[in-house]
């Protein structure tokens, strides 16, 4: 489809018309003396009467080239362009950050499958967790793993498929064998920071209670409220175990409570698979639909056919004049 950027441009081509009505040519009148006999008078004195002063009249097709060319100078001005088919791109409307513990705890292999079968915990997460981030296709996430610190495996990204492979490659204690939930979620509120989106989700997974971090997992949750972040915490594990292999599921639900999130204990991987199906619930992917036409200018099409017409015209004419002038050439000499 072809269009017109600014058609009120069109206006214009009476322009030429209006100012020859109200600037009409010049004209100025001179005293003269008319002699009717005086033919006879040239003949007496020997002389041969030549023509005087002659207004040569414009040809026509001068006329009609400066018109065309006119049109054509106003019709690119309004700028033709092709107009393309319309062109929808989603964008992500919230920004998802997954923190996943790999302490020394998650090596424990207590997590049963929906086979029966027990496996680590780490790599039963790491199923869950990958159909998880592949049903979120079109959001934008992040990955933090943590264990004594916490360290960034992958920034805000729309590309899901690194961020699962990142997560296949992970191994239980490369992050140290402690528990730092207090640091991830202060990673994560630095990571938000790179987003222009209000909407932000922490995804907090861990098997323990918090032993290594700086600043109390409590307190960076309310940072965390306070910048627009909703935490949904996931505890994995043994509550009844000792130590830091016990998940310490009052702290898990105190930050989820603290953030407007939501808390969740999956034992196993059927529940673990439950948890990120009402994480989707909760929290459906959220997308915002731009749409666009792509717009290709066509504007020099009319400027290079008026100036091949206004070429054209000219050579026309001055091959015109010289043909004319021959001929005279020829009259006189014949004469």
């Amino acid at each position: 489809m072809i269009s017109l950027a600014a058609p009120w441009l069109l206006l214009l081509l009476p322009l030429p018309l209006l100012v020859r009505w109200l600037l009409p040519p010049h004209r100025e009148r001179e005293s003269a003396l008319r002699f009717p006999f005086f033919r006879r008078m040239a003949e007496a004195a020997g002389a041969e009467p030549r023509a005087g002063a002659v207004v040569l009249s414009r040809p026509v097709i001068s006329a009609i080239t400066a018109g065309l060319c006119w049109a054509l100078l106003v019709l690119a001005l309004a700028r033709p362009e092709r107009v393309g088919a319309p062109i929808t791109i989603e964008k992500a409307a919230r920004d998802v950050v997954l923190a996943i513990d790999i302490s020394g705890s998650m090596d424990a292999k207590d997590f049963a499958t929906p086979e029966g079968a027990r496996i680590q915990r780490l790599a039963g997460v790491r199923q869950v967790v990958g159909d998880f981030v592949a049903g979120r296709e079109g959001d934008r996430m992040a990955l933090i793993v943590f264990g004594t610190a916490a360290y960034l495996q992958a920034p805000l990204t729309d590309d899901l498929t690194t961020i699962t492979e990142l997560l296949d490659t992970t191994e239980v204690g490369m992050a140290g064998p402690h528990t730092a939930l207090g640091d991830a979620i202060g990673l994560s509120i630095r990571t938000f920071e790179a987003s222009e989106i209000d909407q932000r989700l922490l995804i907090l997974l861990s098997d323990g209670s918090d032993t290594a971090s700086r600043m109390s997992p409590v307190n960076a949750a309310e940072i965390a409220a306070d910048r627009g972040v909703e935490i949904f915490t996931i505890g994995v594990g043994d509550p009844e175990a000792t130590g830091e292999n016990r998940v310490d599921l009052v702290t898990l639900r105190a930050i989820a409570e603290r953030t407007g999130g939501q808390y969740f204990f999956a034992e196993d991987a059927a529940a673990l698979e439950a948890v990120y199906a009402r994480i989707d619930a909760l929290a459906p992917r959220e997308t915002e639909t731009l749409s666009f036409r792509p717009r290709r200018s066509l504007a020099w099409l009319p400027m290079a056919l008026a100036a091949m017409l206004g070429i054209g015209a000219v050579l026309w004419l001055q091959l015109r004049g010289r043909r004319r002038a021959v001929a005279g050439a020829a009259t006189e000499e014949t004469a």
